[in-house]
């Protein structure tokens, strides 16, 4: 009997271990570029451990947020955190916080021009003068000369932007300040920008769906959410003088060599890269994590995560649209996600 009871102790102690690992729920917030993505890992994840995700795709401004504020257990952008925001987030919470890429992806120029005989080709000069407002109608001799074949309406442009914090804004804007003189004084770079005509939609769903809704409409989303929605987008003319369709080879090409110059913190821009089958508006993603985790089963189970993210996570990314890692930046990775500790000890 005593026997008995200790066995029946031991298999309830299991099974309340087991129920408290399958509970074990990780939250995160930040960018709508890789919700897609992450979507599909979050579920994978969760159904080969038992691991749950809580992601809020709130935009990347948001994620640098909820990360420097200590309210979610990671946090994800599109746009690295600069030095000064890295610097509050650690004074805040005591600890430095990594920037993990995870894969790399495409921001595309939507379109919704009724009746459009062929693609739209753009280049940056002419996508930076149409958001500037300096380019009002479709048929603008500036676009007629990138397309010679294509019929072009006699149609007011309706320029549709994000509203919120966002790295899609950030990867574009980054684009368009190195294309453009006139962008760079006059708006810049950022998540948030003073955007100087347009309409305003949340989060890549919004900037899509405003497209979408839209006649004459032109936004910037990422790839999977142009796809996802039907919705045309340009062929871009890349710093070779070559015209290049997004794609995750496009992207990958724009990324060939970025690990050479990969700073150790893994924060760096591919926008306007070098290379003739580049395309010009691509970026990494990164999840943001804190290198010292307060949770021990956090972080034990967010750095498992990691690990899969690097290996199994990047066989999901080409059917979803993203461009999988160079394999020396995920060797970089490992590197960084092998540095991560809880209350200070190392994560075995």
């Amino acid at each position: 009997m005593k026997f008995r009871t200790i066995i029946s102790i031991v298999f309830l102690a299991l099974s309340i271990s087991s129920v408290a690992h399958a509970q074990l729920q990780l939250n995160g917030a930040g960018a709508t570029f890789p919700a897609v993505i992450y979507s599909k890992w979050f579920d994978e994840y969760k159904n080969a451990t038992g691991v749950q995700f809580n992601y809020q795709a709130i935009g990347s401004g948001g994620g640098i947020k909820q990360i420097t504020e200590g309210t979610v257990d990671f946090g994800a952008t599109d746009g690295p955190m600069s030095d000064q925001q890295l610097a509050e987030a650690k004074s805040k919470q005591g600890a430095d916080v990594l920037h993990i890429p995870t894969v790399m992806g495409a921001v595309v120029v939507s379109y919704n021009i009724p009746g459009l005989n062929g693609k739209l080709n753009l280049d940056g000069t002419t996508l930076a003068n149409i958001f500037l407002g300096n380019i009002t109608k479709w048929n603008d001799g500036a676009i007629a000369k990138l397309n010679p074949k294509v019929s072009l309406p006699d149609k007011a442009i309706v320029v549709a932007h994000r509203s919120d914090g966002s790295g899609t804004s950030f990867i574009f804007t980054d684009y368009l300040t190195k294309v453009s003189k006139d962008w760079e004084t006059k708006v810049g770079k950022g998540t948030s920008v003073n955007w100087p005509v347009g309409l305003g939609g949340k989060g890549n769903d919004g900037v899509a769906g405003l497209v979408k809704q839209t006649e004459g409409s032109v936004g910037y989303v990422e790839l999977a959410y142009a796809v996802k929605n039907n919705i045309a987008y340009a062929t871009m003319k890349n710093k070779a003088g070559k015209f290049v369709e997004a794609s995750f080879s496009s992207v990958s090409a724009a990324a060939e060599g970025s690990s050479k110059d990969m700073p150790a913190d893994l924060r760096v821009s591919i926008t306007d890269a070098a290379g003739k089958d580049s395309y010009p508006i691509s970026g990494f993603t990164w999840l943001l994590v804190y290198q010292n985790m307060k949770d021990e089963a956090k972080a034990n189970a967010l750095v498992n995560f990691l690990k899969w993210a690097m290996g199994k996570g990047q066989t999901f990314a080409t059917e979803l649209y993203y461009a999988p890692l160079p394999k020396a930046v995920v060797k970089m990775c490992e590197k960084n996600i092998s540095t991560i500790t809880a209350n200070g000890k190392k994560i075995k």
